[in-house]
């Protein structure tokens, strides 16, 4: 997809190492469409052609087209990638029908007056001046690879204690003013691989950011701490001290306070559903804390905050490292760290700049800019998906490198009500269950959330039974109440780098994992009956369905059935709908040297039986996390940030 809508066609593909689309595989991917969702299945194939093309490792757009009839993961790939164009696409030609018909009308929030303090760095004009064909070449006393949660608070402790510091971003800028306003447009511009990112075999749907920002432009804001078991469990198993006294505590207070991390005050409906539940069954449960104040009525947050009320990276640590001269370079991708002698030195990269004569083809009205920044420090911030290429890519062997990857899976209930509830209206997340957040014999610990989904989003995650069958699910949607079991762990995944360059994702749940799901959903089905649900639906293929009949004991039958197939719910590959927004892990920090990258501090290290460093490199954002944490990761993320900027500076 690009910026909006695309254009149509796959012209981009033989760049990319896939061969044009036949018209027969169009064809057959019109049909799919149209027993997906019915309307317009040819303009949706040439949208999915064009958007696996250019967000999908060629490898794996070559299987999905050669098991387009055949394999099950290719009907899951292509299930959901259709029904989500087909509510997610707000309409060309006028608005899209089915979006009125459910009855869909997003609020358009006014723009903010206040511009945010960044302005990326004009890379085009300062290399203006180079020898013909030679790269363009910056000096800083940092460099930070990534512009997220952790990148942001990395550059403004560095620039605020006097470096000179360069954030370079792989996705592009977009200030707030020129947000997305749909669901389509979102995805494509603000989210990894244009919203289209799952594990290699499918069996997992994922949500990360990119941008500037990173994913602090488009997460729900939910601010919960690590528990007190999770940092006790860090230090004593992964011998990461200090995370247990008062320095944590610390750090956790003064994020808080930067990013105005106050009680949702707003409940709307569906997080009322928590709630109410939880209250009647004597569970615990709490309106969430988050990063904005001043708003909770328009819903738009994962397209990003037109308002500029949420405190993301853009109006919060990012704008303060701009203020003190942080040069933030966005579209530009990290090909390698420089090392030499056993420090890093700086950095290699590809930047998408304005057109120049001399310069490489790049996207559209650009050219491509071969770029070094020089710099005794280096820190890789682009989450765990990406830090872990960036290290491969530079030939750094530690054999943990992309391993232990964690996912927080999630399983997903809808809940359905006699009364509105229109999900995607008010504060994202307005409350949340923290009942089962511990571990116990057999199962991860999980919390129990709101997924506050547009309807692309809620296309893709509800089961398809059928072409009218979906339809008619996707009808009652208002009436929804979506909720979601967040696995702490639940299995243990990794990531590689495909022949063709790009991260390849494996990931399996374990039966620790599978335990949590499905004790989460049966929680979530009791939690949502007794908030007054007169049917509840666990997503899976098939899924599995509770309906009320009115009869209390029969009733009572009909649900306790329900739950004693939710606790033998199949979770095997793209059965049970598995979703993360939250990649953690995968460079992770520790005393072990043979299984952790990292050490404690953030420190990279070499791989050798002497446990030494790359002298000048660090980590700085999720994949540092030992284990899965169970809770949304922005605070943790951003606390272990200022631990690895103290670091930095007590090594300089």
């Amino acid at each position: 997809m690009t910026a909006g809508r695309p254009a149509g066609g796959t012209s981009r593909a033989g760049a990319l190492g896939v061969g044009p689309w036949s018209e027969r595989e169009l064809a057959i991917l019109a049909a799919l469409a149209e027993t997906f969702v019915a309307g317009d299945g040819a303009s949706r194939a040439r949208l999915a052609s064009e958007a696996l093309t250019v967000a999908t490792d060629p490898a794996q757009v070559r299987q999905l087209r050669l098991a387009l009839r055949l394999r099950r993961s290719a009907f899951a790939a292509f299930r959901k990638l259709l029904t989500f164009l087909a509510y997610a696409d707000p309409g060309v030609e006028g608005p899209n029908p089915r979006l009125s018909r459910l009855g869909y009308r997003p609020d358009d929030p006014p723009v903010t007056g206040d511009v945010s303090a960044i302005r990326p760095f004009d890379l085009g004009k300062a290399a203006s001046g180079r020898p013909v064909g030679e790269p363009a070449v910056l000096e800083a006393d940092v460099v930070i690879v990534g512009a997220g949660a952790g990148g942001g608070v990395i550059a403004a402790a560095l620039a605020e204690a006097g470096r000179s510091v360069v954030v370079l971003e792989q996705g592009p800028f977009v200030d707030e003013a020129a947000m997305p306003r749909d669901e389509l447009g979102a995805y494509d511009r603000l989210y990894l691989d244009h919203g289209l990112l799952t594990t290699w075999d499918g069996s997992v749907t994922m949500l990360a950011g990119t941008g500037v920002g990173g994913g602090t432009l488009v997460n729900w804001m939910t601010c919960i701490p690590a528990t007190a078991s999770v940092r006790e469990e860090w230090q004593r198993e992964h011998g990461v001290e200090g995370l247990t006294g008062s320095a944590w505590a610390d750090d956790v207070a003064v994020l808080e306070t930067e990013l105005g991390v106050a009680t949702s005050t707003s409940i709307p409906a569906k997080d009322a559903v928590i709630l109410r539940g939880a209250a009647a069954l004597g569970w615990e449960a709490a309106p969430t804390r988050r990063n904005a104040s001043g708003c909770d009525d328009c819903g738009s947050c994962p397209f990003g905050c037109r308002r500029g009320t949420k405190q993301s990276g853009i109006r919060a640590h990012l704008a303060r490292a701009a203020a003190a001269g942080t040069r933030v370079v966005a579209g530009t991708r990290v090909t390698r760290v420089l090392v030499e002698a056993g420090r890093a030195t700086g950095v290699e990269a590809e930047a998408d700049v304005e057109a120049e004569a001399d310069v490489e083809p790049g996207a559209a009205g650009t050219r491509r800019l071969r770029l070094i920044v020089r710099a005794p420090v280096v820190v890789v911030a682009g989450g765990a998906l990406r830090t872990p290429s960036v290290l491969q890519r530079s030939g750094l062997w530690h054999p943990a490198i992309g391993r232990h990857l964690r996912l927080h899976p999630v399983a997903v209930a809808a809940a359905r009500f006699d009364e509105p509830i229109e999900m995607w209206r008010g504060t994202m997340q307005g409350a949340r269950s923290l009942q089962f957040i511990e571990e116990e014999s057999g199962r991860s610990g999980y919390a129990i959330e709101s997924a506050p989904g547009h309807p692309g989003l809620m296309a893709l995650a509800l089961p398809w039974e059928g072409t009218a069958a979906h339809a008619e699910l996707m009808a009652s949607a208002a009436r929804l109440a979506p909720l979601i079991a967040i696995a702490r762990d639940g299995g243990e995944g990794r990531t590689t780098l495909s022949h063709s360059g790009r991260v390849r994702i494996d990931y399996r749940l374990d039966a620790r994992g599978v335990a949590a799901l499905r004790h989460g959903l049966g929680s979530m089905a009791r939690l949502a009956r007794a908030a007054g649900a007169s049917e509840i639906l666990a997503a899976g293929t098939p899924p599995a369905r509770y309906r009320e009949h009115g009869d209390m004991p029969a009733a009572g039958a009909t649900l306790a059935r329900f739950e004693a197939d939710l606790a033998r719910f199949d979770f095997d590959a793209n059965r049970g709908a598995v979703f993360s927004a939250h990649q953690m892990g995968s460079v992770r920090m520790g005393a072990d040297p043979r299984s952790h990258p990292c050490d404690p501090w953030g420190r990279v290290r070499t791989g050798d039986r002497n446990d030494s460093v790359i002298g000048g490199l660090y980590v700085g954002d999720g994949s540092l996390f030992p284990t899965g944490l169970g809770v949304n990761p922005m605070i943790t993320i951003m606390a272990l940030a200022r631990r690895v900027a103290r670091t930095v500076l007590a090594d300089a």
